[in-house]
């Protein structure tokens, strides 16, 4: 294979580029779309074959040809990248370059706006309400119990239309409602995270883990008082630590020096508030990729729980549903296993014909936790991917 890495003086909104039909990652303007499919790697292969394909750089200092995919939530677990034949790169600054793969012809400028359309929707419990709010409390029983510190136990719902769902629009809403989040389409996959798994630039290494939540109202007093009232919270500073002090201790082995946030700070998106905290670092040489760090820091107590086996056995245990992609790790990779790669969560998968979404939402329980309590906060995280699909 051969790639070439042009200038791009055209300003396409990556969403247009994607479309329905290609694959995106990207946050605040700055990420990746591309068309086409010039090849479907296993994930621990991907930063070799990468760097096998002879690229012609022009612009200089870009990252060529690139792979994204997503892993499933249980750890270990196989998954393929998609390497596009051509994809369009948005740098800060307004930079902008295109890499196409053995001269592929794909369109770039096809993409036309959405048409408004109406649809008949319907949202059913991928499992009953009743066997999510056992699952907390045996989640919450095990904590007090002191056999883990925290699990997380999720629920999944269905959401039926009666016309193909559009993943271009979806996307547009997600943009105007959730641009600052790690917004993604790769294989059916859509969503909008907003929380940092890892970052490898270089020898530069970050990470933002979230954990603790509330809810927004719209009412900037109340919302306030809501975030003094998270920070408050010893359920949720505890939640937090424990996440926050995994990534930190799974990092600091490949660092020559880490350093991260002593006190969480309030990260508000459009539906919901998080406590987060960063860590970020320098990585020792030689330097893993990040593929590497994906698959030593994932799934993160933030979506599985600690100690992480105990909490996925409860949570296999208990929840009644496959999480498959909802949980596990969505990014993108370079030839010199630099890369972005977010928690996947506020998404959806799609069904291949796009008439079904299936939507996963969860909390963090430990000992404090109430069954009833954690049902509303995923009811609240829940409205990020139906706001974006459901349109009556």
């Amino acid at each position: 294979m051969r790639a070439v890495t042009v200038p791009l003086d055209t300003d396409l909104d990556l969403n247009d580029v994607a479309r329905s039909d290609g694959c995106l990652f990207v946050r605040d303007g700055v990420g990746y779309a591309g068309r086409g499919v010039a090849a479907r790697v296993p994930v621990d292969e991907a930063v070799a074959f990468l760097s096998d394909i002879d690229h012609d750089d022009r612009v200089g200092g870009t990252t060529g040809p690139i792979a994204l995919g997503a892993l499933p939530f249980l750890p270990g677990a196989a998954a393929e990248l998609l390497v596009p034949q051509v994809v369009v790169g948005k740098g800060p600054h307004g930079r902008r370059w295109i890499t196409t793969i053995d001269d592929a012809e794909v369109d770039l400028f096809g993409a036309s706006d959405p048409e408004p359309s109406a649809a008949s929707y319907s949202i059913t419990p991928g499992v009953e309400i009743e066997r999510y709010l056992a699952a907390v409390a045996a989640a919450r029983d095990a904590v007090r119990a002191g056999a883990i510190d925290k699990a997380v136990i999720a629920r999944p719902i269905t959401v039926g239309s009666d016309r193909p769902i559009d993943v271009h629009a979806v996307l547009r809403r997600l943009k105007a409602s959730f641009g600052s989040s790690h917004r993604f389409s790769i294989d059916g996959l859509i969503g909008a995270s907003p929380e940092l798994l890892v970052a490898v630039d270089g020898a530069e290494v970050t990470s933002f883990p979230l954990a603790g939540t509330t809810r927004t109202t719209g009412d900037p007093v109340l919302d306030e008082q809501l975030a003094d009232e998270l920070q408050a919270s010893d359920k949720n500073q505890i939640e937090h630590r424990v996440a926050m002090e995994m990534v930190r201790d799974t990092l600091l082995p490949y660092c020559s020096y880490l350093d991260w946030a002593p006190e969480p700070t309030i990260v508000k998106v459009a539906n919901v508030q998080h406590l987060g905290s960063q860590a970020e670092g320098m990585l020792s040489q030689p330097a893993p990729s990040v593929i590497e760090l994906v698959r030593a820091l994932q799934p993160t107590p933030a979506v599985g729980g600690h100690p992480r086996d105990r909490a996925i056995d409860l949570i296999v245990d208990h929840e009644g549903f496959d999480r498959g992609r909802y949980g596990g790790a969505v990014g993108w990779c370079d030839a010199d296993g630099n890369g972005r790669w977010a928690v996947t969560l506020r998404c959806a998968e799609l069904s291949d014909d796009r008439y079904t979404a299936h939507l996963v939402a969860g909390g963090g329980i430990v000992a404090d936790s109430e069954p009833l309590a954690e049902l509303a906060e995923t009811q609240a995280k829940f409205q990020a991917m139906l706001s974006a699909i459901v349109r009556p």
